[in-house]
């Protein structure tokens, strides 16, 4: 018989509050894993405990719309911090909602953010040795769409 493993069950701590504005969505159309679309990131802020950053221009948010109910979202972009360190981010998420607030979303209307499923899993990268520890820990989020911009909550998971 083994002995019983003293799991730590995990916590969250806030890391940061962010808002990404995102341009024109480019549809590539419909293929045959879902409705392909590419949104660019224009810029934007982060806002952490004690720091803060913002987002560079030139990342995109890589949009597979799955069905009416169903977007895989995989958001690339870069953060550069106060202290001038670049932050890679990889952002994979899931949104879902009713048929009729999807679409409401992929056309660009706002919707109530409390009716809609965003839930992501942000990944750091970074050359900088004050921020290494990113790069070495596990992060959850959720988020809301607006028509020119996200807003996302990030946690670390302890």
């Amino acid at each position: 018989m083994t002995e019983p493993v003293p799991f730590v069950e995990p916590r969250l701590r806030f890391f940061a509050d962010l808002r990404v504005e995102v341009g024109v969505p480019q549809e590539v159309g419909r293929t045959v894993h879902g409705l392909r679309r590419l949104i660019p990131i224009l810029g934007g802020k982060a806002q952490g405990d004690g720091w803060q950053a913002r987002v560079m221009p030139g990342g995109a948010d890589f949009q597979l719309i799955v069905s009416d109910t169903l977007a895989e979202l995989d958001a690339r972009y870069t953060l550069e911090a106060d202290g001038g360190d670049l932050i890679y981010v990889q952002n994979r998420a899931v949104r879902s909602g009713p048929p009729e607030l999807m679409a409401r979303l992929v056309r660009g209307e706002v919707v109530d953010p409390a009716q809609i499923y965003f839930r992501c899993s942000p990944q750091f990268e970074t050359a900088s040795t004050a921020l290494r520890w990113i790069g070495e820990r596990m992060f959850t989020g959720t988020g809301a769409r607006f028509p020119d911009a996200v807003a996302m909550r990030f946690w670390e998971l302890m």
